[in-house]
């Protein structure tokens, strides 16, 4: 299975995944207890989700790390889907990604962002000058009568 293909309130979840960040852990209390929650980013080669990680599964996980979620399920936070092993799923670390690896430590490619920026100046160049090319318009005024 791949990110792509997963849908809102979809069970049953078979899938690996690359952990590219883990967020910071919450502390909450439901029905008198307490429990742990942060929320990672996984991704694979067809797009990223966030990924909810509860309790024992937090220290399991780093970024790098290759995931597999057996029995994961699919839910729906502000508007967004979310993948978690919920009560049932299971969480096991199966090894490395050495490309996340390898995209978390490069530095930022200079070309590509100056290329980009001088693409962007020349755009809004374009735009300034066509604003400027067109003639005011006159609005006539409204009276009330």
């Amino acid at each position: 299975m791949a990110i792509k293909d997963l849908k809102i309130r979809e069970g049953n979840v078979e899938i690996e995944v690359d952990i590219v960040d883990v967020g910071e852990v919450r502390e909450f209390e439901k029905f008198g207890r307490t429990g742990r929650v942060a929320t990672a980013v996984a991704k694979d080669e067809t797009g990223d989700i966030k990924l909810t990680l509860w309790n024992e599964d937090i220290d399991k996980v780093k970024p790098g790390d290759k995931v597999k979620i057996s029995n994961g399920y699919v839910s729906e936070w502000q508007g967004e889907p979310q993948l978690t092993t919920g009560k049932m799923g299971k969480l096991e670390v199966v090894g490395e990604s050495k490309e996340t690896k390898e995209e978390m430590t490069k530095g930022p490619d200079e070309e590509k962002d100056k290329k980009v920026y001088q693409e962007s100046e020349e755009n809004l160049k374009k735009i300034e000058e066509k604003l400027e090319d067109k003639p005011d318009t006159d609005v006539e005024e409204v009276k009330d009568e």
